[in-house]
Formats: C-alpha cells, structure tokens, sequence
C-alpha cells in the first residue's frame, strides 16, 4: 500500500511533511503512479525513522531535498535504459537506490548496506511502494559476486577504498548513454581523492542543476576503467 497521508501523527503531536514541489520543479514529467510514490515517502521514513535511525534527525524534516532530490542527481548525468543493472553500495536508508528505481523502473537496483537494520528498513520501504525492481540485501559490497552497468552510492568511504571495493563489479559491454563505471554522490575538494585513481573521471556540480542552497558543494562524480 502507497501512503499518501500529507499529515502524519507522530509522538502526540501533528507534523507537516514535505510536499512534491521540491521534485516536481525539477522531475515535472512524472507518472501519476510515480508522483505517488515520491509523496508517500516522508510519511515512511518518519514512520520508522522512530524505530530504527537511518536518518539524522535534523535531516528528516528535509527529507525530499537533502535525501531524495540529492539521489535524484545522478539522473542529471544519465537516464539510464531498460535494463541496466544498478548496485548501491552502503545504501543506508536506501539512497540514492530508492528515488531512483522510483524515477527509473525499467532499472533493476541491488541495495547492499552491512548494517542489517537498515536493509530491515529498506525493505519495507521498497514493499510499501510495491517497487519490484528493487531488491535489498545485508552484505558488504565485496561479497557480492555479479557485474553490474553501474555501482552508485552517497560519500560511504574515501574513493580510493570505495574503487578497491568495487572496481571488479563493473560489466565492460556499455548500454548506457556514458561509459559504464561509479556514479557518486559527495561534496567538497575531491583532487585529493581522485588524483591516485587509475580510472577516468567526471565531475559535475549539482549547482548547475538545482538551484537550492545545499547544493552548491555537492557533486556526482563518473568514474570508469581505462582501456
């Protein structure tokens, strides 16, 4: 079942939660089904957000800019065609691979994190917005063993150490648009980090995509393998 509640109740008391403006500017072409899902999520994650924290709780009230719109970045870069094959490595709460098998539902998303609570909260999520082409799993990224088009993931580690993790899960066939590889999501000076990388790499400021304050150090950053 897809929530839809604008107001929820929570410890006696009534919270606004955020509305789909903040997506809508940006994603105005979304399918009634999908702008159902985008505006149930604050409702789910308040709702277990009070059972298991997989969001600080100074973020929860900017759920749909700073978790949501932020995931949604990386469709900025590539609009990925049916049948990509996604992994997103420490997933936490399921960001960015939930907004984004919501926006992309020809993907199909593997969500790993190493914290089974917070595949535990995955999960439901996934269930609640009946999104099939996700599926979540408690393990790390190195015990998985398949290839995908793309690994994504939001500032789990220093790059370096996430491309050791990873640099052997990436399929060399590109269907996409850009060449196969990492698509991450951080902020700040990243030359120290990707000056010893031995791949190819992108970097393009969210600035020029969404205007809202908190993005104006956030980046994704495209890596891929050198031939």
């Amino acid at each position: 079942m897809i929530f839809s509640d604008k107001y929820i109740s929570f410890k006696n008391s009534i919270f606004v939660v955020s509305t789909m403006d903040k997506i809508l500017k940006y994603f105005p072409y979304l399918t009634e089904l999908q702008k159902q899902q985008f505006a149930s999520l604050p409702a789910l994650y308040t709702t277990w957000n009070s059972q298991i924290n997989v969001i600080s709780r100074k973020d929860i009230d900017h759920l749909m800019e700073r978790h949501v719109l932020h995931s949604l970045g990386i469709a900025n870069i590539v609009s990925f065609v049916k049948g990509t094959e996604i992994m997103d490595v420490g997933t936490g709460g399921g960001f960015p691979g939930i907004p984004l098998a919501i926006l992309f539902p020809d993907t199909e998303f593997l969500l790993v994190d190493s914290i089974g609570k917070k595949i535990k909260v995955v999960n439901a999520v996934a269930q609640a917005l009946q999104l099939s082409n996700v599926k979540a799993v408690h393990a790390r990224a190195e015990e998985i063993d398949r290839k995908f088009d793309f690994i994504v993931s939001r500032a789990v580690t220093a790059l370096p150490e996430f491309i050791r993790w990873v640099e052997r899960k990436i399929k060399s066939e590109n269907i996409n648009a850009i060449n196969n590889g990492v698509l991450y999501l951080k902020g700040g000076n990243l030359d120290e980090e990707l000056s010893p990388l031995k791949m190819y790499w992108k970097v393009f400021e969210l600035s020029q995509f969404f205007s809202e304050p908190f993005f104006e150090s956030k980046k994704v950053v495209h890596l891929w393998k050198k031939p």
